[in-house]
């Protein structure tokens, strides 16, 4: 597996990690034996580089993740987790939170569900509007120095919240969309990541499945899915953006590959400083999505594809109108 290091003077990783997200909610049933198997195969595999959070499966999924890597496993690994989005028990949304007292109680909180002494890298999920990036990055950062964190990210958050936070203490990571549908990091926010030494990790690679190609109707799609009620997957987008993905489809039976391959590939191939993290509950598709990491983009075919799914082509936003509320603060 090749490597990408976090940060400046970060944690060396692979190349491409795993969003364990979809093994808690938001996709549909899951089950934790088969869960906790993937999560040894990408060991296997190569994937070093592990992604969760506190709302997912309301603690649920850094629960699961902390069974996964009993045994010796959690040493090998680089885990990242988040906070800031609160939620109910019953996954009722309350709210972002980045208040100081907040931000160290979850922290505990995240310690005992993944049954670790240290968070390798600790986002805030969701910046707060409400208090002043400064103070939550300072509650971040003598969570540092107290050992119980190794390094700092943050998610979705502006260029201008980048370099506030970033006087306060270095950030190793933004986690923020990225995908060939989703381009909106493209200029100022990754221009303000390498400026700072930030390395981006992008989530939704596949623009949650779709690039692959393989979800022509999100009817088909199971009820507690949360993509059957995306914009970009609704009635009004749905045959725009399929049109999308079929350019992405014969340019990858062209070149020999899968769609969800190419896809990634070309994530890959936007620098050494980004890295994906497809989330995915099956085999096939996780071996899939490694070997993308092999795949060689000549540049020609990256301005190629680039052009072929322009910025801002796809129909819809990324989340619904209270989502993009939260994102780019």
């Amino acid at each position: 597996m090749k490597q990408r290091t976090l940060g400046k003077n970060g944690i060396p990783v692979s190349a491409i990690g795993l969003g364990c997200m979809g093994m808690s909610e938001f996709y549909g049933d899951s089950d934790d034996e088969a869960s906790v198997s993937l999560i040894h195969k990408a060991i296997d595999l190569g994937i070093t580089f592990f992604d969760t959070a506190d709302m997912y499966g309301v603690g649920h999924n850094e629960i699961l993740l902390s069974q996964a890597l009993r045994g010796g496993l959690r040493d090998k690994v680089t885990v990242a987790t988040k906070f800031g989005n609160m939620r109910r028990i019953d996954g009722g949304f309350l709210g972002v939170n980045g208040k100081p007292e907040y931000v160290k109680a979850a922290c505990e909180m995240s310690l005992k569900r993944l049954n670790t002494d240290v968070i390798d890298l600790y986002y805030q999920h969701r910046v707060d509007p409400d208090t002043p990036i400064e103070e939550t990055v300072g509650a971040m950062a003598e969570l540092v120095k107290e050992g119980k964190v190794r390094y700092l990210g943050l998610s979705e958050a502006g260029p201008s919240t980048i370099r506030r936070a970033a006087r306060v203490h270095p950030i190793t990571a933004l986690q923020t969309e990225y995908s060939l549908w989703t381009r909106d990091p493209e200029g100022e926010i990754l221009d303000t990541c390498r400026e700072l030494g930030i390395t981006f990790v992008a989530y939704s690679p596949l623009g949650r499945g779709f690039l692959t190609g393989l979800i022509d109707d999100p009817k088909k799609l199971g009820a507690q899915d949360f993509r059957r009620y995306n914009p970009r997957m609704t009635e009004e987008n749905i045959s725009h953006n399929l049109e999308l993905v079929g350019k992405i489809r014969e340019m990858a039976r062209q070149k020999g590959v899968t769609a969800a391959q190419l896809s990634l590939a070309w994530v890959l191939s936007q620098g050494d400083d980004i890295i994906p993290i497809p989330g995915t509950r099956h085999e096939d598709y996780l071996r899939d999505n490694i070997t993308a990491t092999e795949i060689y983009l000549t540049p020609d075919e990256i301005e190629t594809l680039g052009s072929l799914i322009p910025p801002g082509s796809a129909a819809g936003t990324r989340y619904d109108a209270q989502g993009m509320k939260r994102v780019g603060i």
